[in-house]
């Protein structure tokens, strides 16, 4: 997707998300690979499916997103909002999650292979099946977190 496509979208959804008009974003499906969306408010929006590859979305604001079945890998989302967002088979592996918040996000099948989720919140986080063999959990929050099924072999 163009720059000025995606930031006509953006600007049409700030305008939804204050009632001022516009439309939520519906970014299904779209490659965003390597797309600068640092500090981005795309909270609600429809990034489902979403090629979102070494995207930069450090800080961005994602709370209750759709992003079930998005590609993330090697994203950046360092210190991301993500509360209560729907990620759902999404593939994350390698991606920085670094002080994200994902507090009572969905991770149900996701691909958290050799992420970066170090002081993240992830309490109240459904990661049933997910896969994070080999991910850095180091002084993440996992308070009442669902684990059932999920991978956390170290290698």
């Amino acid at each position: 997707m163009n720059k000025e496509k995606l930031k006509k979208i953006l600007q049409e959804h700030k305008k939804w998300l204050s009632d001022e008009g516009g439309e939520r974003a519906d970014l299904f499906g779209a490659d965003l690979s390597e797309a600068d969306l640092r500090e981005a408010d795309l909270r609600e929006a429809d990034l489902r499916e979403a090629d979102l590859f070494k995207a930069d979305l450090a800080g961005a604001n994602m709370e209750g997103a759709s992003l079930n079945e998005a590609y993330l890998r090697w994203a950046s989302l360092e210190g991301a909002n993500l509360f209560e967002a729907n990620i759902a088979g999404a593939n994350m592996e390698e991606a920085n999650l670094a002080g994200a918040n994902m507090e009572g996000a969905s991770l149900y099948g996701a691909d958290l292979r050799g992420a970066d989720l170090r002081g993240a919140d992830l309490s109240e986080t459904n990661l049933v099946k997910a896969n994070l063999r080999g991910a850095d959990l180091a002084e993440a929050n996992l308070r009442g977190a669902n684990l059932r099924g999920a991978n956390l072999k170290l290698n």
